[in-house]
């Protein structure tokens, strides 16, 4: 700890997990914070850069380098590699660092990832169970493994709402992973019953019809929502989302559902690169709906 008793923090890996946590915690107190991505040497880091640059996070230049020193080291890289950069991290970690895996992986790599830093540190599986803008730091996230009551109190010190899930770890990665099944996929089932509508010319009546049998929700509000969601992160959100249908095999359940939404998720990611649909995303389900549409490959 520094000597304003604030642990010092590093990121390994700075995207907008990494960068909205650290902008909060900053503010929470936090004086000492080092980044290290992967992308950083490279020309598609121009982005990342700027952002430690204009947060003052410390640039590191490697993993070894972003780990020196710290006392928690925040997991956030892509599911795809979590266990990858767990292993580049390895060598360079002590045991009285806690490393917080906030990676949205199935309770499976989550637990292969702590037994890779099992007795090298404290590793403790660490869910995030909202965007994490706008709360930043403050958005919610669920603690397990041999170590999260270890935590607990620093992260609550730090003003983060953290909570207990379990003292095994995947207990926390099992919430978010099922939890995801019917978020995110009905974040997909938005899309292709509101396109359908839209093309069928039955937008109102289908909003009045589900507000009917679901009194209470807002369905324009909710399927802009999920639009502009998928449209923004639906490659990241496709990517989760193998990593749920690798927990439901993990539980002996076909993935069929989230199978379909991972089919989705990406087309939905690919879509919202196109400006036209990029434009609408600001403005009502309508609108954004018709860019959609017509950027669908099926229309071209």
């Amino acid at each position: 700890m520094t000597a304003e008793n604030t642990p010092r923090l590093c990121f390994i890996g700075f995207g907008e997990a990494g960068q909205a946590l650290a902008s909060g915690l900053q503010e929470a107190g936090v004086k000492t914070i080092a980044a290290w991505d992967i992308l950083f040497p490279e020309t598609a880091g121009e982005r990342l850069r700027e952002a430690a640059a204009k947060l003052g996070v410390r640039q590191a230049a490697s993993a070894a380098d972003a780990v020196a020193g710290a006392d928690i080291v925040i997991a956030a890289v892509t599911a795809a590699s979590s266990l990858e950069a767990a292993a580049a991290a390895k060598p360079h970690l002590t045991a009285n660092q806690f490393y917080l895996d906030i990676n949205s992986v199935s309770p499976g790599r989550k637990q292969e990832t702590g037994k890779l830093l099992h007795d090298v540190a404290r590793y403790v599986d660490v869910a995030v169970m909202a965007p994490v803008h706008p709360a930043r730091h403050r958005t919610p996230v669920l603690l397990a493994g041999e170590y999260a009551e270890a935590v607990e109190p620093v992260l609550r010190g730090l003003d983060m709402k953290a909570s207990i899930a379990g003292s095994e770890i995947g207990a926390a990665a099992a919430i978010k992973m099922v939890r995801s099944v019917m978020i995110k996929g009905v974040e997909a089932l938005c899309v292709e019953c509101f396109l359908a509508a839209s093309r069928a010319g039955v937008e109102d009546q289908i909003v009045a019809s589900l507000s009917h049998t679901y009194p209470g929700i807002d369905w324009p509000k909710v399927v802009a929502y999920n639009l502009e969601r998928m449209a923004n992160h639906g490659d990241r959100r496709a990517h989760e989302m193998e990593q749920v249908a690798d927990t439901l095999r993990e539980l002996g359940i076909e993935p069929l559902m989230t199978t379909g939404t991972i089919a989705r998720q990406y087309q939905m990611g690919k879509l919202g690169k196109v400006d036209a649909v990029q434009a609408t995303l600001t403005l009502g389900h309508s609108d954004i709906l018709r860019a959609i549409s017509k950027a669908s490959p099926d229309r071209n």
